[in-house]
């Protein structure tokens, strides 16, 4: 009889279930670095219990004995760490020849909008060789008549072989890169997914070359997107020798592991034998066993009530669903590195029980940054940080004498409960006497501080699980909370609160849940191929073979792992989506043996299904694609089986009692021990509940039951009434800080997720925001910077222009002109009321903006560069009821659309289908800002929630008159003035002139753009919205700190626009330019006059192309301006955008053009200095067949300005090659491409910062 181990190995411990032969079942904790004491924490633990059981000494560091082990089954984190301590191998790219820097520009987006210095982490690989291969998609590229072979792909397409492989190149290369040292090769050749031949090709010749491992792309994902199945690639081939490496070590420190079972927790939560673990499915190995925890043990089979997963931890807590099958994703970031792969669908929030506590503008901040383990909280007697640990210790929700002793210097002292209290009580006094000086009577007490710092990370748990519910059409009140990791069960009760969750269940062995998860899972192949055929009974035979083929090749793999036929089950997937959409949904089929035309039948239904659940609505003469058929195979392991507890004889019996702060003060709890309590003990709350590894509080108010398996079912008890009063109150303040925040946020996502326009739905170009009664702006999620501010203008209008009584419940109001607050006619605004109950008048505005593809006028596209009048520019609303009296308006709204068609050389909207089902996106995102606004108002009372709108507001103001006041009194004392000036010129030599006086004493500001030039006879003039939203974005920049948008960061502001200039241009003067040009400019300006950074590239580098049957849009990404202390970042986009661009698979296999390079300038660099500005782009299409092509670029004349003796970067050019003849075509244009004309676009890059040394 034999001994089985389930193993989490973490950071900082190393969790270990022991399953023994007679049931008896053993955990133990080892930490999992420990060089001075044992070199594997895995082993050592292994090596402890076998010592125990066999009763015989074992040495360390003697190779242990297998006799006595049945299995092992283990997640780490090795792979984690290497990511994201960048720790991983050696690494070679090989990639298609004009895409060298593919992955360092990746989606051209930066992570936060804000910051002056961009900061990305770096690729994974070292070096690049750029291989001359090419494979092209013949339906795309079949207009240029190549002299190439024309091959069938994997998915049944043609593609065109215009360039095979040179080989003899490629090996000197490969030697290039053995002499570097480079050890690991990864392969990404575009299009490798359907047509693998040249990866096979040049892995075979790296190999011979006798690199360590070698990674093609289409084997470790085949799927559509060169970025991030490039990132894939280079992921595996980074961490999968690291992982060979730790397996051989962990495989060292055994006899013979031949008779013992050993597997690997893979991050879609199944096992895999040791051979088949590799580092592209190895990022989530330790949380993944605890997602199969929750599915395993919280998720109840008479009931299935679908469950939350809440696992808290030190620096994090990691949140999942389940809901009776494991949610998995095929695309998400860790560590800045994209994985496109099979993964538990884990969302994850810096916050945890390491995080720090601050107090900031006006508010209790609660992370992201970490006390991590060392120093760690203050408590741990390592003169570390105040956290969220500490509070709960002040609060008496940790109790010492239950705590392990070992901290301090010499790690054998309790925790220093004193030491906490006194760091609190400094913050404490810090925040009273804030509040004093803002006339606020109320004192805090330190209980008070710490209980308001704990509802605050409550709230910033409750963040994901929103997203993971509300944005997906689930209420998260209807679902069980499980709470597991080492601290989550502290906080469990208010968080099942926060969300109105009634039930929470925790695990006996909720702090190792990972491990018993691990322990429970089955073993699982995934096997996928990319199809592309057309859901349709015609493909039914075809995609049944494909299915059958994938199926045999899987269920081969698991038998050669020791499963035997009869316990395999399989999942059938197919990746759907609608025509002429780019997002697709995995949808997966109930049937578990085989796929036959029933099965496939079933596929629409769950389809249309899952659409209209998590985008409210379904299209209806819309065919569906399948873009790929995938096959999860599950090997079914004998899992160990929960044993059941003695069932209680007598009351339970508290070891003491403690005084406990709850919200109504202190409060004597008793305190009870785990293992003392048998099956059927109730316990009202109060009361904690303390394990070796945690504690569990139960709040007034609740109850506790334990199981017949020993493990806890709380019921929470219906929430007291929340008077919290109207008197501004920093904690409450920061707790509605998020919730309007995570009102505009999950907005996004359901828009994002519901729109049709890859504008909006892969460039991500829109905004959501909330809005006063006033029309006033109260939160903004931070998407797209150009919008910020802007929008409230064109509520203001509106309310305004129809007045109170005209805007009706059941009404939707459309709006994208200039004088009604518009930026440009593409980018369409939706506004929603919100009524409440029994008000006569809207409480709130809900809007949004999103830019739409095509709209009429001049070109495809609708951005015009040519445009002398604005009704060349398309479809043009000043207040259009999109909705009247709950009806949707569709006649009128195609009336409206195809307008801009009797304007002289326009056309109407050409595509007004895709503009109606954005438009019904637009909408479905408002009607969720409603739900989550309303369900507020019903949780704490309109008066309140109005209050504490008025207060955020007020925050945002003292944020930016703080910032005001500090600059004045710097410029002040280096010039004598607290004046600021700047000016900068377009390239048509038109003025933008600033200046700004600060008063110093109030922390306001006159921005006064008095001798700015005459507005443009071209589109380049910029509505006042415009220059609104780039004073907002450049205040925020300025302030540095994480405030809420909304606003009062204006209010301090005095803004003076002369009329008939290019920031206020007449009322028919075109504008589509100046919305994505002249607010780059307007950045430049403002932060000239702040003297805080050097120039941007100045522009968004607007590209459209199209006919009357498709439509294009991009901006291109450029370099970014170097700053103090700071080099600008190479290839991204800067201030007023910030939109992703279209993967090149996805450009080509839906477009007519080839995109022949995509790389960062090399013939010019960004400007010198100390510090050095960052490099612009390289985009170069060829185009298939004739289309109509606009550009609206800038700083193609005038150089991106240096700083502070920092040369200028470089300016942009604009090439076309037709023929033999190369062009510079100017900076704007519009103009026929024919089949074969190559366009290149070269972006300008950033200046620098500093003299140089």
């Amino acid at each position: 009889m034999s001994l089985g181990f389930a193993i989490d190995r973490g950071g900082t411990f190393t969790d270990v279930i022991v399953f023994k032969p007679n049931g008896d079942v053993q955990v133990l904790k080892v930490l999992s670095v420990d060089p001075a004491n044992y070199a594997d924490a895995p082993t050592e633990a292994i090596r402890r219990v076998l010592e125990e059981y066999t009763g015989e000494k074992i040495p360390r560091g003697v190779p242990l004995p297998t006799e006595s082990i049945s299995w092992i089954r283990m997640g780490t984190t090795v792979a984690t760490n290497a990511l994201l301590e960048r720790q991983g191998e050696r690494v070679g790219l090989l990639v298609t020849k004009g895409f060298k820097d593919l992955l360092f520009i990746g989606n051209q987006s930066r992570p936060d909008i804000f910051a002056f210095n961009i900061c990305i982490p770096d690729v994974l690989y070292e070096d690049v060789i750029e291989v001359d291969e090419r494979i092209l998609i013949n339906d795309q590229v079949a207009g240029l008549g190549l002299d190439a072979n024309i091959e069938k792909a994997i998915n049944g397409c043609e593609v065109v072989v215009e360039k095979e492989i040179d080989v003899t190149k490629l090996e000197a290369d490969l030697g290039a890169f053995k002499e570097k040292g480079i050890k690991s090769i990864a392969v990404l050749f575009l299009h490798s997914f359907i047509y693998p031949k040249h990866e096979i090709e040049a892995g075979r010749v790296a190999k011979k070359y006798g690199f360590e491992h070698v990674s093609l792309s289409h084997e470790v994902m085949p799927m559509i997107k060169a970025v991030p199945r490039g990132f894939t690639v280079c992921a595996d081939a980074y961490l999968t020798p690291k992982i060979l490496e730790y397996l051989r070590g962990f495989r060292s420190g055994f006899t013979d592991l031949s008779n013992v079972t050993v597997n690997f927790m893979q991050s879609d939560g199944g096992l895999c034998a040791m051979d088949r673990f590799y580092g592209s499915r190895a990022i989530l190995s330790g949380p993944a066993g605890g997602v199969v925890g929750i599915a395993s043990t919280a998720y109840k089979e008479n009931d299935k009530k679908a469950v939350i997963g809440f696992d808290m931890g030190g620096t994090s807590t990691d949140v999942c669903r389940y809901s009776g099958a494991l949610e998995h994703v095929m695309e998400s970031t860790t560590a800045g590195v994209t994985i496109q792969a099979p993964q538990l669908d884990i969302h994850t929030v810096a916050a945890g029980g390491g995080s720090r506590l601050f107090f900031r503008n006006g508010l209790f901040v609660v992370g992201p940054e970490s006390a991590g383990a060392h120093p760690g909280p203050v408590c741990y007697r390592k003169n570390g940080y105040l956290t969220v640990t500490d509070a709960n210790l002040v609060l008496g929700r940790i109790l010492p004498e239950f705590f392990p002793s070992i901290f301090g210097p010499n790690a054998d002292l309790p925790l220093d409960r004193e030491a906490s209290y006194r760091e609190m009580k400094k913050l404490t006094d810090e925040i009273n006497e804030f509040m004093e000086v803002e006339g606020i009577a109320k004192k805090y007490t330190v209980e008070e501080v710490a209980l308001g710092f704990v509802s605050v990370a409550n709230e910033e748990m409750c963040r994901p699980i929103r997203t993971l519910t509300q944005s997906r059409g689930y209420d998260p009140s209807v679902h069980v909370l499980a709470c597991f990791g080492g601290a989550g069960g502290q906080h469990a009760c208010a968080v099942a609160r926060v969300l109105g969750i009634g039930q929470v269940r925790i695990h006996k062995y909720a702090s190792l849940l990972s491990a018993y998860g691990i322990a429970l899972a089955d073993l699982v192949d995934e096997a996928q191929r990319p199809v592309h055929l057309s859901y349709s009974p015609e493909n039914f035979e075809n995609l049944h073979q494909m299915f059958k083929e994938l199926r045999e090749e899987s269920r081969a793999r698991l038998v050669s792992q020791n499963v035997e036929n009869e316990n395999i089950e399989f999942v059938y997937f197919m990746h759907m989506r609608y025509e002429k959409t780019d997002s697709a949904i995995m949808i997966s089929s109930k049937f578990t043996v085989d796929c036959d035309s029933k099965c496939l039948a079933d596929f629409k239904s769950v389809f249309l299904e899952t659409y209209q659940r998590e985008f409210g609505f379904i299209l209806e003469k819309r065919g569906i694609i399948v873009d790929d058929l995938r096959i999860r195979s599950i090997g079914k392991c004998n899992c160990p089986s929960e044993q059941e507890i003695p069932p209680a004889v007598a009351e339970p019996i508290s070891r003491k009692l403690a005084n406990v702060y709850f919200d109504s003060g202190d409060v004597e709890t008793p305190v009870f021990i785990l293992s003392d309590l048998r099956a059927g003990h109730s316990i009202p709350g109060p009361a904690l509940i303390i394990d070796n590894n945690s504690t569990i509080v139960v709040e007034p108010n609740s109850r506790v039951r334990i199981t017949k398996q020993g493990n806890i079912e709380m019921e929470i008890g219906r929430d007291f009434e929340k008077d919290i009063g109207v008197e501004v109150d920093p904690i409450r303040l920061a707790i509605f800080s998020n919730r309007f925040m995570s009102i505009a946020e999950q907005m996004g996502r359901v828009l994002q997720r519901t729109a049709i326009s890859t504008n909006i739905k892969e460039r991500l170009d829109f905004s959501c925001a909330l809005f006063a009664p006033d029309g006033g702006l109260i939160a903004n999620a931070p998407h797209i910077p150009v919008h910020l501010g802007g929008m409230q203008y064109t509520v203001k209008f509106q309310i305004d222009h129809l007045g109170v009584d005209g805007i009706k419940n059941g009404d939707v109001i459309l709006a994208n002109h200039p004088i009604a607050g518009g930026c440009h006619l593409p980018d369409f605004t939706v506004i929603t009321p919100v009524f409440f109950k029994d008000q006569k008048h809207p409480v709130f505005f809900i809007a949004n903006r999103g830019h739409h593809a095509d709209i009429g006028g001049l070109v495809p596209g609708s951005m015009p560069p040519n445009a002398t009048h604005i009704d060349q520019e398309g479809a043009a609303f000043i207040s259009f009821k999109l909705v009247e009296n709950g009806v949707f308006q569709e006649e009128k709204l195609i009336e409206a659309l195809a307008a801009p068609g009797k304007v002289a050389n326009c056309s109407g909207a050409r595509n007004i289908a895709d503009n109606i089902s954005d438009l019904k996106a637009q909408i479905a995102a408002n009607n969720k800002g409603i739900s989550l606004v309303c369900g507020l108002i019903e949780e704490y009372s309109l008066d309140v929630v109005h209050a504490y709108m008025r207060h955020i507001q007020n925050t945002a103001e003292q944020s930016v008159r703080d910032m005001l006041k500090k600059v004045g009194k710097r410029v002040q004392m280096e010039k004598g003035s607290s004046r600021l000036e700047a000016s900068d010129f377009m390239d048509d030599g038109t003025e933008i002139h600033l200046t700004i006086d600060i008063d110093i004493e109030q922390g306001s500001a006159i921005f006064d753009f008095t001798g700015t030039g005459v507005e443009s006879a071209s589109s380049c003039n910029a509505p006042k919205a415009v220059t609104m939203s780039a004073i907002t974005y450049c205040l925020r920049c300025l302030v540095g700190k994480d405030i809420p948008l909304n606003n009062g960061c204006l209010a301090p502001v005095q803004i003076i626009i002369p009329p008939g200039t290019i920031l206020s241009p007449s009322p028919t003067a075109p504008v589509v330019a100046g919305n994505v040009l002249a607010s780059q400019r307007l950045c430049d300006v403002i932060f000239r006059a702040f003297e805080v950074v050097a120039a941007s590239q100045g522009c968004m580098n607007n590209l459209v192309f199209g006919d009357e049957s498709i439509g294009y849009y991009e901006t291109i990404a450029g370099g970014s301006g170097a700053g103090d202390g700071f080099d600008g970042r190479s290839g991204v986009h800067t201030h007023m955008t910030n939109t992703r661009i279209t993967d090149p698979e996805i450009l080509e296999s839906r477009y007519p053009v080839i995109l022949r390079e995509w790389r960062l300038r090399t013939e010019s660099v960004g400007g010198e200095g100390k510090w050095k500005g960052g490099k612009g782009v390289v985009r170069s299409l060829q185009f298939a067949r004739p289309l109509t092509m606009s550009l609206l670029t800038e700083r193609r004349a005038l150089q991106p300005y240096g700083m502070k003796g920092g040369s200028n970067g470089a300016r942009g050019l604009n090439l076309l090659k037709r023929g033999d003849r190369l062009m510079n075509i100017g900076s704007k244009v519009s103009m026929i491409m024919e089949a074969g004309d190559i366009l290149t676009i070269q972006t300008p890059g950033g200046g620098g910062y500093g003299s140089p040394l």
